[in-house]
């Protein structure tokens, strides 16, 4: 799915007090893995893509993401929260990386219990204005399309369906 980045975007929901966002940092690279895990670990994703099912595969993904030559810094973000305590639990994440004249997304995900805030929308628009920033017009994702709220979702908010592309994908039935 695409979407022009010389338009209007959408409006993102306000952050909720008790998150903060947190812009990238290689230091960080293991909270943006184990978030990736736990957005990622019992969704469709996780059948077409194995990687996103494993902790060591989310944080050899986020590696490989972080040294490609076109990652951006400005487009990646993690998402934290505070409880109440002094300590911040890791909820979301996005990459984001240059693709020739396009910016691309890259396993925009949140954890199941921060889900329906508008979080993902609020990392989605961090992530389309650090493409911005650096001067890019066009930005893409991909979605599976069994998922259907995300797909939803995209369209809402200014995604159009540019192509499709069909992976195989074993699925293990219980």
């Amino acid at each position: 799915m695409e979407i022009d980045l010389r338009s209007s975007m959408f409006s993102p929901p306000p952050l909720p007090a008790e998150y903060q966002l947190v812009q990238w940092s290689a230091g960080l690279i293991d909270a943006h893995a184990e978030a990736k895990f736990h957005s990622f670990c019992y969704e469709i994703d996780a059948n077409v893509f194995p990687c996103l099912g494993e902790r060591e595969g989310c944080l050899r993904l986020m590696r490989e993401i972080a040294k490609r030559d076109g990652f951006l810094r400005e487009a990646t973000w993690l998402l934290a929260h505070n409880d109440g305590s002094d300590s911040y639990d890791y909820c979301g994440t996005v990459q984001g990386v240059r693709d020739s004249d396009f910016g691309a997304i890259q396993n925009l995900g949140i954890t199941m219990p921060h889900r329906g805030h508008g979080l993902g929308t609020y990392l989605l628009h961090r992530s389309l204005l650090g493409f911005r920033e650096v001067g890019l017009n066009k930005a893409y994702l991909e979605v599976t399309a069994q998922n259907t709220g995300a797909v939803k979702l995209y369209h809402r908010l200014g995604f159009r369906r540019v192509k499709t592309v069909y992976k195989a994908a074993d699925v293990a039935y219980a």
